[in-house]
């Protein structure tokens, strides 16, 4: 393929697309552990997604394994390895948080903020002495929209591919809005799962996996010993309430991370017949976007077209761990293809070195066609505020105070 002709699939054909079956990297069988998310009703156990599909004729219950939310990001981060380590050009912002005596944190970039371009994280950070969205830049990224999106291409491309929203952009959320052009999903097909029937009349459905813990302490501490912690702070505890002062609390040993762990065992994990990764790159989706008519929409198109081809491959490469105990790997190498506007496929052969080239070539296209693209991303600097706020997050965390992130899980 080469930019001429995806030039041409962009302009008159539907989409590009690849559906490929994953495995377990253990083998087919192998239990894997699909995303958990909060119970249904209050002190329900975590849980898997599971729903019910139409596949080859039949409904068979399938489980989320990974969501197009979170296959946006690691495609995303797929390009932001590829910037870092292989020089690849894409149009991005940068906020450097070095020198600023934060642990652990360098450098965060639009390709990784969890809003991209509008995100906190860049609004609360300034460019040439003015906060992000009132630079000259951010005033032009405020003002984009799908019927004139050059600021976006020009500073942050990947907002076009994946989606974006200036949510606390003018008329309360009525900022600019860009629906995602790039879908990728991967579910696990074939889920043996168990219908639990509730007082009420409802279903409740789990896996038929299960998953067990616990711990033996080398120390052999029991939970009958007395201890007492601050009820605050989980580092600060001793066997003598006065040690610990007023705010001390009689616990078990089990709570200052000490003694057994009693075995307990889980409805979580699954095993499937295969998963199914499914990638869908829309050409209608991209013609919605404008950028100045004739020469200069068809340039700006192509580029988006081959970065989202480009941010594939790059996923391939990187492989599929998508957490821990979720390893997966491909049964066999599966082509793109293109989809014609009568629904009709053909094979199209694209592979990495290739899709690099792609993209290169493109990227001179859209320079040529008159875009401000950027080869060395515009580098902001967090304001003081942004920078209290994670150093104190930071010090609680060190104190023992966070727990935030575990408890929302």
């Amino acid at each position: 393929m080469n930019v001429k002709t995806l030039a041409q699939m962009v302009m008159e054909d539907a989409a590009i697309r690849r559906r490929q079956r994953l495995q377990p990297i253990g083998g087919k069988g192998d239990k894997i552990f699909p995303p958990t998310y909060p119970g249904e009703f209050q002190n329900d156990p975590p849980r898997h997604v599971f729903e019910r599909r139409m596949v080859d004729g039949q409904e068979v219950w399938c489980a989320l394994v990974d969501s197009v939310q979170s296959q946006a990001n690691r495609m995303e981060e797929a390009l932001a390895d590829a910037v870092r380590h292989d020089g690849l050009s894409i149009s991005h912002v940068v906020v450097d948080f070095r020198d600023r005596g934060l642990l652990g944190l360098s450098e965060i970039t639009s390709l990784e903020a969890p809003h991209r371009i509008y995100d906190a994280i860049l609004r609360d950070s300034l460019m040439d002495g003015k906060p992000f969205m009132e630079s000259e830049v951010g005033l032009r990224l405020a003002q984009a929209s799908p019927s004139d999106a050059t600021a976006l291409l020009e500073t942050s491309p990947t907002a076009l591919v994946f989606g974006a929203w200036h949510s606390t952009g003018s008329g309360g959320g009525l900022g600019a809005k860009f629906a995602r052009c790039l879908t990728s999903e991967i579910v696990a097909i074939g889920v043996p799962v168990e219908e639990i029937p509730r007082r009420d009349g409802t279903v409740v459905v789990r896996t038929a996996g299960r998953r067990t813990g616990s711990r033996i302490d080398p120390l052999g501490i029991l939970k009958k010993v007395q201890v007492y912690k601050h009820k605050d702070r989980k580092d600060v505890w001793d066997v003598r309430a006065e040690l610990v002062g007023k705010d001390a609390k009689q616990v078990r040993p089990s709570e200052i991370n000490h003694g057994n762990i009693a075995p307990t065992v889980e409805p979580l994990g699954i095993t499937c017949d295969y998963l199914e990764q499914t990638f869908v790159l829309t050409f209608a989706g991209l013609r919605r976007l404008r950028f100045g008519g004739d020469h200069r929409d068809i340039a700006a198109r192509t580029l988006l077209a081959a970065l989202g081809l480009l941010a594939a491959l790059e996923q391939d490469r990187n492989g599929y761990a998508l957490r821990s105990r979720c390893d997966l790997v491909p049964e066999r190498p599966a082509p793109f293809e293109v989809v014609h506007p009568d629904g009709s496929t053909d094979a199209v052969k694209l592979d990495l070195a290739a899709a690099r080239a792609l993209y290169e070539e493109a990227f001179a296209n859209a320079e040529a066609a008159g875009f401000r693209l950027r080869r060395e991303p515009i580098r902001l600097v967090p304001q003081d505020k942004l920078v209290a706020i994670v150093k104190e997050s930071q010090q609680l965390a060190l104190s023992g105070q966070g727990g935030e992130a575990e408890e929302e899980k």
